[in-house]
């Protein structure tokens, strides 16, 4: 399996790696900073640029077999396996993903409710909700996210075992998708007095530097 340095730094732009296989998923590498698509963020896209030069082009990166496959250009050449490789996600795509992906989890502070699927894109991003009461005002959950996004509260990741999170199955908010387990211990993600829940995608270091919560969206159905 492939060392995933985006769980440990999600700023890594680029780290070098060697390729371990080639096949109909795509390339693996021993260790990447390319996130694959899972917990409705999208897989990265970048490069793999060979230490002769030759440039592949990579447009998704996507969980094979329990490992990572960065998903060549057809017209992109193919490594060797044993080749060295530059792996550099497009950075601006990336980011963007990670100022969503943060609001999105200020926006399942502020409303109230089970999340029942969700989605991260570029320009815009949605939370869906099973809620057993009054739907909020949109002008509400505007304001309070907006609100604890003017906080500027520091957003770092933590780590308990598989044993720990189903002791706490609060950590857990979504209905649909649960949290990379099963390897030992299960990554949090900690907003400061804010919020803690179980999360393997990629955020930034602080609310500020999230997206304006007027780029999200909440679906949300009464019960």
């Amino acid at each position: 399996m492939a060392e995933e340095l985006f769980r440990q730094d999600a700023y890594l732009k680029s780290c070098e790696a060697t390729v371990v296989a080639v096949d109909d998923k795509g390339i693996r590498l021993d260790r990447t900073v390319f996130y694959p698509t899972g917990g409705g963020q999208p897989g990265d896209r970048g490069t793999l640029t060979t230490a002769d030069g030759r440039s592949i082009v990579i447009l998704d990166t996507i969980k094979a077999d329990a490992d990572i496959a960065h998903v060549p250009a057809p017209d992109a050449p193919r490594p060797s396996v044993g080749d060295k490789v530059v792996a550099a996600v497009d950075w601006e795509r990336r980011h963007r993903h990670m100022r969503m992906h943060t609001a999105l989890h200020l926006m399942s502070a502020v409303i109230k409710g089970d999340v029942t699927g969700g989605q991260v894109n570029v320009d815009k991003s949605r939370l869906d909700f099973n809620l057993s009461g009054d739907v909020p005002a949109k002008e509400q959950v505007t304001a309070e996210v907006n609100r604890l996004i003017a906080l500027d509260r520091s957003v770092t990741p933590r780590w308990i075992t598989d044993e720990e999170l189903a002791a706490r199955p609060e950590l857990v908010k979504t209905m649909s998708v649960r949290p990379p387990s099963g390897a030992g211990r299960v990554r949090l993600l900690a907003i400061e007095g804010v919020d803690l829940q179980a999360c393997g995608g990629t955020h930034v270091a602080r609310t500020a530097r999230s997206a304006a919560s007027t780029a999200s969206r909440s679906r949300t159905r009464a019960r």
